[in-house]
């Protein structure tokens, strides 16, 4: 595995008050009920996402979200900051980086720490932290590996490489249903937009990844036959024939829970080395057949040797593909989320009679409404 998040510490976000030294596994599924954190666990990432690939990202995501009150527990009222702290292992040592966000005028928020470190496998003792500073809007890891800082460089390359895919709109205006350059087939973009240059990429590139996509595909959708990936004049739609007809559909004619299965099947069968550092994905089992889920639930678990996987789900279908430890029940403690990992030992006499998905129908480890 290329890098794994072992530690997450996140305090005073959403309806996170406090989770501290949080520690996915290689594959952690988070299941509970409507409301109960699991998709704010997974926007952290994204405003990470943002505060650390553009210069601005962080106040244009912070705006987008309606203010920074918003993203604080309970409002500005009762929180005034948010503190991080992230540990990314690699085979050399520990990637650390921490900061805290204060609620600012304008309701936007200022770093009042950011700060980071590696340390050594060799070193007994952990490596100082070294600051970056307050009072900036945004972060300055960027700036601090433009001047050659190699530790700021690989934290900031690390934690770049941890991606969050949702594909949930797949409406007749979102991007993965539009024609899409060419040349931006290098990585599968967040929401799948460039899935046609994605495929054409691999078609040509590596035909043998290409194939097994395809014959994936084909078990979900036993009418599908193969993509037609033609490029237009440096632009690329998805199109595709289908077995025993002669007539050549694009994307326009795809229902969602099609779209989806095709994406998904892209994401999690590409080449291993293309795979990001650590992947989460939001609900992938949106608009499927249980049959299909049953495949993406195997895909999923075998990607999961590869690199670290995050999931948030509520199929019941999906979790029985998972083992009790892969489990994070999320629930909420008064206002608060919770989050909780099954075990093998505290459920198995109830395994000896029962699957996984029954369990939690039951509400025996929880994770249901109240």
């Amino acid at each position: 595995m290329k890098q794994q998040l072992t530690k997450i510490t996140i305090k005073g976000f959403k309806t996170i008050e406090s989770l501290v030294d949080f520690a996915p596994g290689s594959l952690t599924v988070l299941v509970g009920p409507n409301g109960a954190g699991k998709s704010n666990f997974i926007s952290f990432f994204r405003l990470l996402s943002w505060s650390l690939t553009s210069q601005g990202g962080l106040q244009v995501h912070v705006g987008e979200s309606g203010g920074s009150s918003q993203l604080l527990y309970d409002g500005p009222e009762k929180t005034r900051e948010i503190e991080v702290g992230l540990t990314v292992q690699t085979d050399l040592g520990e990637n650390e980086y921490a900061f805290r966000l204060v609620y600012a005028a304008g309701d936007t928020f200022i770093f009042a720490t950011e700060q980071y470190r590696f340390s050594g496998k060799q070193f007994s003792q952990k490596a100082r932290w070294i600051e970056l500073g307050a009072g900036h809007r945004e972060s300055k890891l960027q700036e601090q590996a433009d001047k050659g800082d190699k530790t700021a460089s690989v934290v900031l390359g690390l934690l770049r490489k941890i991606i969050v895919h949702q594909f949930h709109n797949t409406s007749a205006t979102s991007r993965i249903r539009q024609k899409w350059s060419l040349q931006d087939s290098r990585w599968l973009k967040e929401d799948g937009a460039n899935l046609a240059p994605f495929l054409y990429r691999l078609q040509q590139q590596t035909p043998s990844y290409y194939r097994r996509i395809v014959d994936t595909i084909r078990l979900i959708l036993p009418f599908f036959d193969d993509f037609e990936l033609e490029p237009e004049f440096g632009f690329i739609l998805l199109r595709w024939r289908e077995k025993g007809s002669d007539r050549l559909f694009d994307v326009s004619q795809a229902a969602d829970g099609m779209l989806r299965a095709m994406v998904l099947t892209a994401l999690l069968l590409q080449p291993e080395q293309d795979l990001p550092g650590v992947l989460i994905l939001d609900e992938p089992e949106l608009g499927l057949h249980p049959y299909a889920i049953n495949i993406l639930g195997g895909m999923i678990s075998s990607i999961s040797t590869q690199v670290q996987v995050i999931v948030a789900t509520q199929s019941v279908t999906l979790i029985d593909c998972f083992e009790p430890e892969d489990i994070v029940v999320v629930e909420r403690q008064e206002r608060a989320s919770t989050f909780h990992r099954l075990s093998t030992n505290e459920l198995a006499t109830w395994l000896e009679m029962y699957s996984l998905s029954e369990l939690w129908q039951k509400n025996v480890f929880g994770g249901r409404p109240l």
